[in-house]
């Protein structure tokens, strides 16, 4: 059996052996799916509610017990090595490209730790996500390595036999009494033995048994020399207490982020790494949205617009003044008028009957930025799909005169062409909206 499964967001797993070459499922055998359906069930126990945004247990007539992937993408691994990883559903078949555009979309998130990874190095086909992951850090240390470690004044307390810093007399008059020539000291030595080199080093080396990548694994062994004179971390909470991230540490930055998620198991979700399982595991909704987001910005970035993300100021109540509005996407044009933009990741159908799939409280919740922002102009974003790519939709609300009072057109993104696709949407803005007069 192979070590790793590879699935799609939506797609559903299952155990039963009838349906081992069925198009519609991915399969599993019996003890890996147990183990999978525990790791589900360990995050429920402890009342972590998003654990069922990832991964769904259901039963299905004739098929038995699936899980279906849902909204997260990452990758989790059992205890026994075996791996399932979890690629967003992204308008593409190849999948290097696959994974390139989803580490495009990580990286535009204000909380992932790499600004300086460059994916055309990686042949993306043959490594998995935790794999890419395991590079980037590589690449990160490299970097570092050619910029140089920094050192910091250590306190040392020694016997020594030579004046050296601040003699310590109570420790002088107990332990040199009949050894005259000796001095007890105390001074600060310049040492690259510090807690943001400890660190890396616990990481490199926890790293280099966790690979089974042969790139990555040479890489770490060319990096480990560099750290020859740092001893690795062994109270990780304590070092990552004494990190201080200053202009003189900056350099360190990512790289004390990423140890955190390799050191101590944590993910980029609310799942701690109790249990026998590890995941890296990242919400499709919020990648969608800081992708969306900084990359229009930079569409418009020429424009005498004002760009506001996760505006906030407005509320749906005004006495008492209770549930605030928070819009992904504000635009402030030189006018003064306002357009409202939010992002939604999920696939809609070409079934116009049943609304294409858009969700009630969504529109809900158009409509209250229009009446609150004082605007007519409203865009939703979804994700394009083989279904619906350049569908013209949009839905209008009017005044009792016949004008237009509110209206919500959505546009579809290409995330793998993110550039070309927002071009789009910019000159869709900048015509505006035609309202009847």
């Amino acid at each position: 059996m192979d070590k790793l499964l590879e699935v799609r967001e939506f797609e559903s797993i299952t155990c039963n052996e009838d349906y081992r070459n069925d198009p519609h499922y991915k399969y599993l055998n019996q003890e890996t799916f147990n183990e999978l359906e525990n790791f589900i069930l360990a995050f429920s126990k402890d009342d972590q509610a998003d654990a069922i945004d990832f991964l769904k247990i259901s039963l299905r007539r004739h098929v038995g017990k699936v899980i279906q992937a849902k909204n997260y993408v990452g990758l989790i691994q059992m205890s026994n090595g075996f791996q399932v990883q979890i690629l967003p559903k992204v308008f593409s078949s190849n999948l290097e490209d696959i994974k390139k555009t989803f580490i495009r979309m990580l990286r535009s998130m204000k909380d992932f730790p790499s600004k300086v990874f460059n994916d055309s190095n990686l042949k993306m086909d043959k490594m998995n996500l935790y794999e890419i992951f395991i590079n980037m850090y590589i690449h990160e240390v490299r970097n570092l390595v050619k910029k140089g470690f920094s050192s910091a004044y250590i306190p040392v307390k020694d016997n020594l036999n030579y004046y050296k810093g601040k003699l310590i007399v109570r420790e002088q008059i107990k332990k040199n009494m009949v050894h005259k020539e000796q001095f007890y000291m105390s001074y600060d030595e310049f040492d690259a033995n510090r807690a943001e080199n400890r660190l890396i080093k616990a990481t490199l080396l926890k790293l280099q048994k966790l690979s089974t990548s042969s790139t990555n694994i040479k890489g770490i062994r060319q990096l480990l020399p560099h750290f020859e004179m740092v001893e690795p971390s062994k109270n990780y909470t304590k070092d990552f207490s004494r990190v201080v991230i200053d202009r003189n540490t900056k350099n360190y930055e990512m790289l004390i982020r990423w140890s955190k998620v390799f050191l101590l198991d944590q993910s980029f979700t609310t799942f701690s790494g109790h249990t026998t399982a590890r995941a890296l595991l990242f919400p499709m909704e919020k990648v969608f949205e800081a992708y969306v987001a900084k990359n229009l910005k930079r569409a418009l970035a020429d424009l005498p617009w004002e760009v506001s993300t996760q505006d906030k100021g407005h509320y749906l109540f005004n006495r008492p003044r209770q549930f605030a509005l928070r819009p992904d996407l504000v635009i402030t044009r030189q006018d003064q008028s306002t357009i409202v933009l939010d992002t939604k990741w999920k696939l809609l159908t070409n079934e116009p009957r049943q609304n294409y799939g858009i969700s009630q409280a969504d529109m809900y919740q158009m409509f209250a930025y229009s009446k609150k922002y004082n605007t007519p102009e409203i865009w939703l974003l979804y994700p394009v799909n083989e279904e619906i790519q350049d569908a013209e939709i949009s839905f209008e609300s009017y005044h009792q005169n016949h004008r237009v009072e509110t209206k919500v057109s959505l546009f579809f993104v290409d995330v793998t062409n993110i550039e070309d696709s927002l071009r789009t949407l910019r000159e869709k803005l900048i015509m505006g909206v035609t309202l009847e007069e």
